[in-house]
Order: structure tokens, then sequence, then C-alpha cells
């Protein structure tokens, strides 16, 4: 009967029969090279095109969806960049500040008088990813990392790799253990990728 008391005793202190508490995920260590944050390439269209996307003179909206990426390095925030799949310095394509003082792409009318866009893009910095397509056929997530000209795979994102950085991946909320670059980008569908500690919440949705 003691023994139960002093179990019950330290069971309300720290636990009797084992700890509740979760192992603390680690921090990341800065790789050498490609670390966060990344910017938007300069060649938007070679890249589009190596991602297996045909680059247009203007956006088509047969197939107009906003999926959304996080991602965070050791809780922080990365900014997904403005202009990925976008020829920004063709004179087509308009800019203008966002009320943060960020640059908005886009505003293609007339169309430009070469291809300058990919049905995957992005036009600014909320991490929203556009799909405006003449043909229904869903982008993915591999899709947009190429045209990021960033590695993702299932052992790295960028520079960070497994196992030396921890990389958890969610899809609206839910842990992901497939391929990365095979996620759909569906519509209002929030991806978030997770590097080393995670921020106090993983997102779920996003607002819109």
């Amino acid at each position: 009967m003691r023994g139960w008391a002093i179990c019950l005793l330290v069971l309300a202190l720290a636990g009797c029969g084992g700890s509740s508490k979760k192992t603390p995920v680690r921090a990341a260590p800065t790789p050498a090279k490609d670390a966060a944050p990344w910017p938007a390439p300069a060649d938007a269209m070679k890249l589009a095109e190596k991602a297996g996307l045909t680059p247009e003179t203007h956006e088509f909206l047969l197939l107009h969806v906003h999926a959304h990426l996080d991602v965070f390095v050791n809780g922080s925030p990365v900014t997904v960049p403005a202009g990925i799949g976008i020829n920004i310095h063709d004179p087509g394509v308009h800019n203008a500040k966002a009320k943060d003082g960020s640059t908005v792409y886009g505003f293609i009318d007339p169309p430009c008088a070469q291809p300058c866009i990919s049905p995957l893009h992005t036009h600014d910095v909320s991490g929203i990813l556009h799909t405006e397509a003449k043909k229904n056929q869903f982008n993915n997530l591999g899709e947009f990392f190429t045209e990021w000209n960033v590695q993702l795979d299932d052992k790295c994102v960028g520079g960070y790799c497994k196992p030396a950085a921890p990389i958890s991946i969610y899809v609206d909320g839910d842990a992901y253990t497939g391929n990365p670059r095979q996620i759909g980008l569906e519509d209002l569908r929030e991806i978030a990728i997770v590097i080393g500690t995670p921020p106090p919440k993983i997102p779920s949705s996003f607002p819109r």
C-alpha cells in the first residue's frame, strides 16, 4: 500500500512508469551551402521548362487554384519569394507595391510579346502558389521547387539534409511521409515544411 502511495506521488510530480514528455526536436545546423533564405532565381522561364511546364504570354484561367506553402527553419518562417515562375524583367510584366512594402508581380495585359509566365507561379510573398493554366491538370510541389531552384526530395530541402537536419512535412496540418515532390497543389491546400525545431503551431490552413 505504501509502495502504491509513493508511485502515485511520483506520478503526480514526474510520471510513474515512464515520462510522457516528448523528446525535443533538435535544431538544424546551418549548411555549408544552399541555406535559407532562397531568392527567386533569375532564369524563371528556363526553370519552368526544366520543371516540365510550358511558359505562356499571359495567365490562362481554365484551372485557377491556390495552394499555400510555409517553410520554417528552427521555428522561423522562410519567405517564399514573389516572382517565381515569372520573368519579372519582361516589359509586359507589371508590378505594384503591397501594403507591407513588398513587390507584387503580374498584371499582364496585354500579353507579353514572348512567353513570360509559367502556369505555376507566385505573385507576391504571401506563400500562395498560383496555378493558372489552360488545361485541367494540377501541379505538384516538386515542380514548384524546380522553378524555385531549391532542392527537394525525401532527404533534403535546399542544403538541409537528414540526418543532420530534422525535416518534417505537413499537409493541411497532418504529418506527411510520402515523396514531398508528389504533393499535389490542390485548391486551398496548406503545405508546411519544418526544418529543425518546429514553430509553436503547425498551420493547417491559410488566410485568403
